[in-house]
């Protein structure tokens, strides 16, 4: 009898939604429970529905009036500015004027103590709402070293709740967030871990050092420490890693 009540407040809920019906995001957890919400960023929507993962496929490359804004705000904080872009995208659909139902405002969504603490004083304003989103997103890859899933939650659902629950939180909203933005910003719902040059973006190697065990080698009152493969002579190579006194 309880589980058909429950049953029952859920499909009224759904009923009750009208012609928001196409707004709610169900989510069946692996317990059976079903999660149910409606936001993800501003809450924008393409027809009166969610956006669909082709759709969003579709808009990541596309051209905007910001995107000379993303690119030197992300040069200056150091971060890929397709990841920049990505958020954008997701939280706001490129409107300068988006308004979520939380009071978070403009292209990166900031909310009010967000934008205080990055000393942006109009979040309606497309450049230091860039600015101010690039910065948090910069603090959140180092904060996270550069883990970019946990940057994105923390970017949704803040960093304290990340830290909390060590990667990203069970909330569904977060959950889809991060799958979208994944989706937006790799091409797939994979979840990769990158770091290096860029924050959030992984760059290759110039050259590869070749690999050689470290040996020490015990003479002359010291030890040699070295991954050279034989013991340095004098006039040669010196040793890549240094060298100890041999006290014992």
């Amino acid at each position: 009898m309880m589980r058909l009540a429950v049953l029952c407040a859920v499909g009224g809920l759904l009923v009750l939604s009208g012609s928001s019906r196409a707004d709610v995001k169900l989510i069946r957890k692996a317990d059976g429970g079903a999660v149910i919400f409606n936001s993800i960023g501003s809450g924008w929507r393409i027809g009166g529905k969610s956006p669909t993962d082709s759709f969003l496929l579709a808009r990541r490359d596309a051209a905007t009036a910001f995107d000379d804004a993303i690119r030197r705000h992300a040069e200056r904080e150091r971060v890929d500015p397709r990841l920049v872009k990505s958020v954008m995208l997701v939280e706001s659909n490129f409107n300068p004027k988006a308004l979520s139902p939380k009071g978070a405002r403009g292209l990166m969504q900031l909310m009010p103590g967000t934008a205080r603490r990055y000393g942006v004083q109009n979040s309606w304003d497309p450049h230091e709402n860039i600015r101010g989103g690039t910065a948090y997103l910069s603090d959140l890859l180092g904060m996270f070293d550069g883990d970019i899933v946990r940057t994105l939650a923390a970017y949704n659902a803040g960093e304290g709740a990340v830290q909390r629950y060590r990667g990203v939180p069970p909330y569904p909203e977060t959950q889809e967030y991060v799958r979208r933005a994944m989706l937006v910003y790799g091409g797939s719902g994979s979840v990769p871990v990158l770091s290096g040059g860029f924050k959030g973006m992984a760059i290759a190697s110039s050259r590869k050092a070749p690999s050689a065990p470290v040996k020490l080698h015990r003479g002359a009152g010291v030890l040699l420490i070295s991954n050279l493969g034989d013991v340095p002579s004098r006039g040669g190579r010196s040793p890549v890693l240094g060298r100890v006194a041999a006290n014992r």
